[in-house]
């Protein structure tokens, strides 16, 4: 349920009813400092109750340090109680543009990534950080990119030669950015990168803030590939560039087999807002 400190108002009467606070006074200062809270539910994707709010609006944080979004007179609140502070306008005018599309019949989660990516870099970052880190580079060996099909085989050399093509420009990038030449293979297990590399990595995963280690750690999980999501943060790859590199070698089974109809498009589909929230979410954080 959405839920708020002091008196509450039951707006639906179920037991995933949406709960407010209600407002006690029509003075201006007052009304700004009433709150709605998100239920951790909201985090699933799952519907989290019906419309309880007309008006959607931005307006700069009481401290003064960045904008924050407000649902009629309560300023919106993560699932751990913090205001939703936005470091600028644009990402706080984003993120109410998703509220005010939201329908009378449910508030929809999964229509609303720009939230999620803010509600993960103003709550699970600053608290797992080291941790986030971690699990990125536990999986760096394995990178997407590194993994190149057999070319001794009929089946897999067309695979081998769109890899050659298409992701071995990003390796000499990802050489001349960090000094060190990515090793390349054809194990199912993976191979370990140079010891080198994989401590730049780290370095320069350590020397982001909390909003571009979500961005990172959200086009990493999508992408399988740490080294596209890098790609994309520093600007060598564009939204289109990255999918293609993402779904190289699914692709040209579609072009071989055909797709799947409710298969291929959905994944897809659903790849696409990962992959372009995550980069619109970038850019709309940064401070000019």
């Amino acid at each position: 349920m959405f839920s708020s400190d002091g008196d509450t108002q039951n707006c639906t009467g179920t037991e995933d009813a949406i709960y407010v606070k209600g407002l006690k006074s029509t003075n201006k200062a007052s009304a700004s400092s009433e709150s709605v809270s998100m239920p951790m539910s909201f985090m699933t994707g799952s519907i989290v109750g019906k419309r309880f709010y007309r008006k959607v609006s931005t307006r700069e944080a009481d401290d003064g340090n960045g904008w924050t979004v407000m649902l009629d007179y309560r300023t919106l609140k993560t699932p751990a109680k913090r205001p939703l502070k936005c470091p600028t306008l644009a990402l706080a005018n984003a993120i109410a543009a998703e509220w005010d599309y939201q329908q009378t019949d449910g508030i929809r989660p999964f229509t609303m990534p720009l939230m999620k990516l803010a509600c993960t870099a103003l709550e699970r970052v600053p608290l797992t950080r080291s941790k986030v880190i971690e699990n990125l580079m536990k999986k760096f060996n394995q990178d997407l990119v590194f993994c190149r099909a057999p070319d001794d085989d009929d089946l897999t050399r067309s695979v081998f030669e769109r890899q050659v093509e298409k992701i071995d420009p990003l390796l000499r990038w990802l050489e001349s950015e960090f000094g060190y030449k990515p090793v390349v293979y054809s194990s199912f297990f993976g191979s370990k990168q140079e010891e080198g590399l994989v401590a730049a990595i780290e370095s320069f995963l350590k020397r982001t803030n909390d909003c571009e280690l979500a961005v990172i750690d959200a086009i990493a999980a999508a992408a399988h590939s740490l080294v596209i999501a890098i790609g994309m943060f520093r600007g060598r790859l564009e939204i289109e560039e990255a999918i293609e590199l993402i779904r190289l070698e699914e692709d040209i089974q579609v072009d071989r087999w055909g797709l799947v109809e409710g298969g291929h498009d959905v994944d897809i589909a659903d790849l696409r807002v990962q992959i372009s929230s995550a980069a619109v979410f970038l850019g709309l954080s940064r401070r000019n």
